[in-house]
């Protein structure tokens, strides 16, 4: 759990890659284009992965006095 920060590069390798991917309006996920879509449900990976990285990150245990 040494290098539990290097899970911030998936959000940002996974915004890079829809629109590489796919440039197009269709398919439409939750009514809304595909690249929209892709920004919207990156959002919420990332916010997933930011969570995740502070609850195991050995920075942040309790008890640590500065």
């Amino acid at each position: 759990m040494k290098n539990i920060r290097l899970l911030a590069i998936l959000p940002f390798i996974g915004m890079l890659a829809g629109p590489i991917l796919h440039n197009g309006v269709e398919p439409y996920i939750l009514g809304m284009p595909f690249i929209l879509g892709w920004v919207v449900v990156w959002i919420l990976i990332t916010s997933a992965v930011m969570a995740v990285i502070y609850k195991y990150d050995p920075a942040n245990a309790e008890g640590d006095e500065p």
